[in-house]
């Protein structure tokens, strides 16, 4: 693709619409990716610059933007423009196009926030190149592609850490550390509970605004027209490219409610879930939804429901919209949320496990904010080689209980899992579902 370090750190509409038309056009892959197995370099040393570059600078990707960040991709003229003001060290190339990033040699790690059916393709792309990757909750669209993902991060020996940042969280090691250690009892059931998903509306069809490239941001997916209800945050009420709230909040709440009851390698044998369009908007996603997924050795079963029955912390008047119930049989134990600014309770939050107790890790870093410790914990593990707060193997398994909720969802009727061969029994329909066609020539 060449050197493209010379590029404006400001756009025009016109330059954005056509530098690197020749390589969006044709989807061709830069070499980087299409020559195969790489030579990977070593991890990097205490004091060394780790040159960082952001894929997707709307929403989470602008938390990512380093002073001195290399590279910056968005498909929206108006996020990468908006993104550049943050670098404040040199030129950071600006692109719509991820390959022009992953042609990069000197960037050695990326940071994925592009919406929820790119990550698993830029994901693999990217670790093909070389690149360490922190990508964005959830951590793939499909079951096929969360495989993908964790067969190239040991493949190439990457680090991968999926940014459910409740693994960073104080609050939420503290409740993990609380029913790990026994002091509710034996759970046999975890209720989670969640606002429904939003009723959209119709929308026009109309051409794409200027500054947005449409194609691309479709990318893989296929081809429809552009509609402002289905373009940048509102992506996540479409099963095509996101999914709804049991993929978006689900990987942060049911991460810790995984983290808790120790089946971070595990996963339910059956799956069942019943839900309601809304009557009147073009979102595909259940405005309403009720999933049950059953585990076995320990037999336990875990719950999801929007609206769901709403809880209050002991003393507290506020009911918490979105969170976690543990029954235990002789105690219980609240979580509200499940990302950077989870909480607990208070016998939770003061409880120290014994010494030969399940003591859980959590990477200190230099802020008690959850987001920033999961950042610097990214950056720790690239150094040292030390395994991440969330890697791709358990992001990989959170998100595949959404993901086989909305098949289970799709199909209307109880399905069967295998966690371990990581397919549906006997059900060559739903086992369609693991994974999905790429608009051409994407494809992993």
């Amino acid at each position: 693709m060449g050197d493209h370090r010379d590029e404006d750190k400001t756009l025009s509409r016109r330059d954005f619409l056509t530098r690197g038309s020749k390589a969006v056009g044709s989807f061709s892959i830069p070499s980087v990716i299409a020559s195969g197995i790489l030579a990977i370099a070593g991890k990097a040393g205490a004091n060394d610059r780790i040159v960082t570059a952001v894929i997707g600078c709307g929403g989470m990707g602008r938390n990512h933007i380093a002073p001195d960040c290399a590279a910056l991709c968005d498909v929206d003229l108006n996020h990468l423009n908006e993104a550049a003001k943050r670098v404040t060290v040199g030129q950071p190339l600006m692109t719509k196009d991820y390959r022009h990033i992953l042609d990069r040699k000197d960037i050695d790690a990326v940071y994925i926030a592009a919406p929820d059916h790119w990550h698993g393709i830029m994901s693999v792309h990217a670790m093909q190149a070389g690149k360490h990757v922190y990508c964005e909750k959830p951590t793939a669209s499909t079951v096929h592609e969360g495989i993908a993902m964790i067969n190239a991060a040991r493949h190439y020996k990457r680090v991968v850490q999926i940014g459910a940042q409740g693994r960073s969280n104080n609050n939420a090691r503290a409740a993990a550390q609380f029913v790990r250690n026994g002091e509710i009892g034996r759970v046999k059931h975890v209720e989670v509970w969640h606002e429904p998903n939003w009723p959209g509306g119709w929308g026009q069809n109309t051409e794409p605004p200027p500054h947005l490239d449409w194609n691309m941001w479709l990318g893989p997916a296929r081809w429809v027209p552009y509609n402002a209800l289905r373009a940048h945050f509102n992506f996540r009420w479409f099963m095509d490219y996101g999914g709804g709230f049991v993929r978006d909040r689900g990987h942060h709440v049911l991460s810790i409610v995984l983290w808790a009851m120790n089946q971070d390698n595990a996963g339910p044998v059956s799956v069942e879930a019943t839900g309601e369009l809304h009557k009147d908007g073009m979102y595909d996603v259940p405005h309403t939804m009720s999933v049950k997924w059953e585990f076995k050795n320990p037999d336990w079963t875990l719950t999801w429901d929007q609206p769901g029955t709403r809880h209050r912390f002991p003393g507290a008047n506020e009911e918490i919209p979105w969170g976690a119930l543990f029954h235990g049989d002789r105690d219980t134990l609240l979580l509200s949320g499940g990302d950077g600014g989870c909480d607990t309770e208070p016998k939770a939050k003061e409880y120290s496990p014994p010494a030969r107790g399940v003591h859980l890790p959590l990477f200190e870093g230099s802020s008690p904010d959850a987001t920033v410790r999961h950042r610097e914990n990214f950056l720790h593990c690239i150094r040292t080689g030390e395994r991440p707060a969330m890697p791709v193997e358990v992001g990989h398994r959170v998100i595949t209980l959404g993901n086989i909720a909305n098949i289970a969802f799709q199909l209307r009727r109880k399905l069967r899992w295998d966690p371990k061969a990581q397919r549906f029994i006997g059900d060559d329909e739903a086992n369609r579902f693991l994974s999905t066609p790429y608009r051409p020539p994407w494809r992993l």
